[in-house]
């Protein structure tokens, strides 16, 4: 068997060898070479075992010789004639440039290892054949662990030129994200230099919101009060379709621009009014009117061209925008200095719109069952007087007017559906009717509201001066100064009317009314704005009637006072003479209430001034302005200073008590209030003390009372307290 697979590989293997000499170096590349050498050695094992057998005649023997003989010519041609490597397009397309690199590296590996070749040619001259295998063997095996060296190294030269093909690439996309960098900041930098573009925002709380409120009001009455009108009374329509035409798209011109003012209204968002326009369109689109003012733009005047220009019923949709109507009717009431007739006013114009929708419908019905055709319907127009338009529409306004009010007077129904039509007249007319009657009388009483509670002040002070028997003298000097209050418009108090604005506001408007006022007196002129406030708040109005006295000599100063109105006299104690009369801007008593020490008046007033008319004053009380002077000690000390020059200029000080530093009689004052605050300290604690003893002696009890129960426990009683929890447990 081994003959016979050696002679068959020996035959395969010859055939292209013999054909093309040339490719065998191909072959033995592609490890053909390494199966003879396999074929070679179980020929050798067989001819041991052969020739062990002693078996060296006959045919097997020549052939083995033979063969033997082939093998050496074979090596011996190769060796003396070696082939090259033919040039082949196919085998370079086949191997790459991989394996062209490899073939050059295998040349000079070959002039390299000279010596390895001589070695090997030595023991070739003793054994031709087996060193023919084994070179074939080693060769490959040899040249395989070349190759994969090489590749190993080819493998690694690549990953390094990966590598610093990768860092130069991360280093020019570092240039190049510096470079973006430089440019986004130069982008940033220019857009901070320009401002951003402003777009036009309406402000809902401005004039120019109203005023725009004004202008779409009117297209939207027109189109409420005329498009069914002229969809009942043809004859208006084709009278003046020219005007209509216009009318009706120059109001649809004005809708157009609503809707974009819409989406560009602003609202409040953190208390800040919202500009950017993609919100503002947002917040229009999730409204509810988004969806009604599309409703309103619909084009249905395209209708027109199919069934004529006369049938305005077509734009009803018009009628949409109504809800802007309203807004403006909202916005006027809160502007007006009348609400009251504003709200009369408008109720007035809602019963108008009602009946004369109603009037339109009665003359659409009477036109669909036929002129004359019965009494309740309108009259035959083939009659030259209920021809007319103007006719036509007041008789039906006339109707619509008593069937609402439910007066009656109108002719009855004959067909079911007039019984129909004015039954649900009559519902509509009690039910709206009876809302706005009681929206009337409310309003009607509001308006009075403020007469009847003055008028409730008037009546209980009679009573009260009638209980007491007052004289008839002074009760008409009451009823004279309540009638002076109500004829100035001086009846309301200003703490009751301002209590709901916060303190800010209460303050601006303190200053605009009374801080002017406040400036013209002497020793408050060059004040911190700060304490000029707190003084303003504090002012009180009041009013004196004529003959009444402000001050008298004598009297222990608690408030200064300013005339805001009206002329003060000063006059002697018979009360008549007149020194002096005081009028508009002119204060007194600012240096009572400032308490300066060394004046010769101390805080009594020093003379009589008496009201010759009737007089409106601010009062400051003493106690106010020190309250208002703890928080700026700096302008006491001011205000005492200008205070005591007033008096050095008068003569109405006493220099040396005013130099001889703290008053004996204030020290003695604070020494009492001292004394008086630890007394009562002490009695506090004193009372405390009394507390804490007896809760001390309550709580000795309870625990004496707890030690005689513990000891009173027998150990049964215990042990079946034990048992009890257990069971429990379990």
């Amino acid at each position: 068997m081994a003959k016979i697979g050696c002679v068959k590989s020996f035959s395969t293997r010859q055939r292209p060898s013999s054909s093309r000499p040339g490719d065998e170096l191909a072959v033995l590349e592609n490890g053909d070479s390494r199966a003879v050498s396999l074929c070679e050695e179980n020929s050798e094992t067989a001819l041991s075992s052969e020739s062990r057998r002693g078996s060296f005649t006959g045919t097997g023997a020549m052939a083995r010789l033979s063969y033997f003989f082939f093998m050496l010519w074979n090596w011996a041609s190769h060796r003396v004639n070696p082939e090259t490597e033919r040039h082949d397009s196919f085998l370079e397309r086949f191997r790459g440039p991989e394996l062209k690199e490899l073939s050059s590296r295998e040349s000079n590996a070959q002039s390299v290892g000279q010596n390895d070749m001589t070695r090997k040619r030595n023991l070739a001259s003793k054994w031709p054949l087996a060193t023919y295998n084994m070179n074939n063997c080693n060769n490959t095996d040899d040249k395989k662990e070349e190759i994969k060296k090489d590749e190993k190294k080819e493998e690694e030269k690549k990953d390094e030129k990966k590598d610093e093909e990768k860092k130069d690439e991360k280093k020019e996309e570092k240039k190049e994200e510096k470079k973006d960098d430089k440019k986004d900041d130069k982008k940033d930098d220019k857009k901070k230099e320009e401002p951003p573009k402003e777009i036009w925002i309406m402000d809902p709380a401005a004039d120019q919101y109203y005023r725009w409120l004004t202008i779409i009001a009117g297209p939207v009455f027109y189109n409420l009060m005329m498009i069914v009108t002229r969809s009942c009374f043809n004859e208006l329509q084709e009278t003046y379709s020219n005007l209509w035409l216009f009318l009706d798209y120059t109001t649809d011109i004005i809708y157009f621009t609503d809707t974009f003012v819409r989406s560009r209204t602003g609202y409040l968002e953190q208390g800040l009014l919202v500009k950017d326009s993609a919100k503002l369109r947002n917040k229009y689109r999730t409204t509810s009117q988004f969806k009604y003012d599309m409703i309103s733009m619909i084009p249905t005047d395209l209708l027109f061209l199919k069934f004529g220009y006369n049938n305005p019923e077509f734009r009803f949709n018009r009628l949409c925008k109504i809800s802007r109507l309203f807004e403006f009717f909202e916005r006027t009431e809160t502007r007006t200095s009348f609400p009251n007739m504003f709200r009369i006013s408008n109720l007035v114009l809602y019963i108008l719109i009602i009946i004369h929708w109603n009037a339109c419908m009665f003359f659409a019905i009477s036109k669909t069952i036929g002129f004359g055709t019965d009494t309740w319907v309108y009259p035959n127009i083939s009659h030259p007087e209920h021809g007319r338009l103007a006719r036509k529409y007041i008789y039906s306004l006339y109707w619509s007017t008593l069937t609402l009010t439910t007066i009656g007077e109108t002719p009855a129904p004959v067909r079911d559906i007039e019984f129909v039509f004015v039954i649900a007249d009559f519902l509509t007319g009690v039910l709206i009717f009876a809302s706005i009657v009681g929206n009337v009388g409310a309003m009607i009483s509001n308006m009075n509201a403020s007469r009847a509670e003055f008028q409730a002040k008037i009546d209980s002070i009679k009573q009260y001066m009638q209980f007491r028997k007052v004289t008839k003298e002074l009760e008409a000097r009451v009823i004279k100064w309540f009638d002076y209050l109500w004829t100035e418009k001086k009846t309301c108090d200003e703490k009751e009317v301002l209590k709901n604005l916060p303190d800010k506001l209460k303050a601006e408007i303190a200053i605009n009314v009374h801080l002017d006022t406040l400036k013209k007196v002497r020793i408050f002129q060059d004040c911190e704005a700060g304490l000029l406030i707190e003084l303003v708040l504090k002012l009180q109005p009041q009013v004196f009637s004529p003959g009444d006295y402000i001050c008298k000599k004598g009297d222990i100063g608690r408030e200064m006072y300013i005339i805001k109105e009206g002329k003060l006299a000063v006059v002697a104690d018979d009360g008549v003479t007149q020194f002096v009369v005081l009028s508009d801007g002119a204060y007194f008593g600012e240096i009572s209430i400032l308490g300066i020490k060394g004046s010769k008046a101390g805080n009594r007033r020093t003379a009589n001034i008496r009201s010759v008319g009737y007089s409106d004053l601010f009062a400051l009380s003493k106690d106010d302005l020190v309250e208002a002077l703890t928080e700026y000690p700096d302008a006491k000390k001011a205000l005492e200073e200008k205070g005591k020059a007033i008096l050095m200029k008068d003569n109405l000080i006493d220099e040396a008590i005013a130099n001889a530093g703290a008053d004996p009689k204030d020290l003695e004052e604070k020494i009492i209030k001292l004394q008086g605050n630890l007394d009562l300290m002490q009695g506090k604690f004193a009372q405390l003390m009394a507390e804490f003893t007896s809760g001390q002696a309550r709580m000795k009890q309870r625990v004496t009372e707890m030690e005689a129960k513990v000891k009173s426990i027998r150990p049964e009683d215990l042990s079946e307290v034990v048992a009890d929890k257990d069971k429990k447990v379990q």
